[in-house]
């Protein structure tokens, strides 16, 4: 492909700029969620800045969302709704060191206009985001944050009687299997260009974990045919994989075991929605 003799660099802003397009919803998705949980006005409530577990108290939320909250407050904050700030003021029981704080922006949502001493927008926003809002996958989240248990996943509160993403409708399966293969055959190239030899030229075996049908597993393998390479994914998509003489692929749950390798090949989803469900499956010990 002509592209990829362009620089790493030119590849991956356009790659970036690529994916800023397809997944901006997730900015309004996030926004749509904190309104539902009125976050901005939990923070107002605690004079304009509050710790996480002030903002989950506030909200009325299960304390094992914490982690969730973290994760939708970091997507928040990145992306200027709130603004973060690392106190050694911060009341020690809080079990905390960040406190968040309203932005002007964001001092616009608080529904409290007499006691935010300012108009208020937030039915504005409200009428703004509620195609976002009204979205099966916005629902779904909303509806798993106010839950307490972790089970129905999001997804699952979403689509009602499809638990998780993986157990969607095989063309949906079939759009998600090769759109990540097409984003590894993309990316991989690349890292191998810029650290191939750095990272994979001193371990004879490696297992790719989610690796679906093993397009970054077959890259390795066939930039590194001394590394011995696996796939590890659920049953039905190792189902679906293609042969292939380079890469072993194994049936199995990455959350009950891993096979033994020298290393550990694990990719962080692009797709917020994914990387929110996957991040639920996670142990409660495990680091975000």
């Amino acid at each position: 492909m002509a592209l990829m003799q362009e620089s790493s660099q030119d590849l991956l802003e356009a790659h970036d700029e690529l994916f800023h397009h397809c997944l901006c919803f997730a900015k309004s998705l996030a926004l749509a969620v904190a309104q539902d949980l009125r976050i901005p006005d939990a923070i107002h409530h605690h004079g304009g800045g509050a710790t996480l577990h002030q903002i989950l108290a506030e909200a009325a939320l299960h304390p094992s969302k914490l982690r969730a909250l973290r994760r939708l407050m970091r997507v928040l904050t990145v992306s200027g709704v709130f603004t973060v700030q690392y106190s050694s003021t911060v009341d020690a029981s809080d079990g905390a060191d960040v406190v968040y704080r309203l932005t002007a922006a964001s001092r616009f949502l608080v529904s409290d206009s007499d006691e935010a001493g300012t108009a208020s927008l937030a039915p504005f926003a409200n009428l703004a985001l509620h195609p976002i809002a009204i979205s099966p996958h916005a629902v779904g989240i909303c509806a798993w944050f106010r839950q307490e248990q972790h089970d129905p996943s999001p997804y699952g509160l979403a689509f009602r009687q499809i638990p998780t993403i993986w157990e969607h409708a095989d063309n949906v399966n079939a759009l998600l299997n090769k759109g990540l293969l097409a984003e590894s055959r993309f990316l991989m190239p690349i890292v191998l260009r810029e650290c191939g030899d750095e990272v994979f030229r001193g371990i004879d075996s490696l297992v790719d974990v989610g690796g679906g049908h093993g397009g970054a597993a077959a890259t390795i393998a066939a930039a590194f045919p001394h590394v011995k390479c696996s796939v590890l994914d659920l049953p039905h998509v190792v189902a679906g994989a293609p042969s292939d003489a380079c890469v072993q692929f194994v049936a199995g749950n990455m959350f009950h075991s891993i096979p033994p390798a020298t290393a550990v090949f694990f990719k962080v989803p692009s797709n917020p929605l994914h990387a929110l469900h996957a991040a639920d499956r996670l142990p409660d010990n495990s680091i975000d």
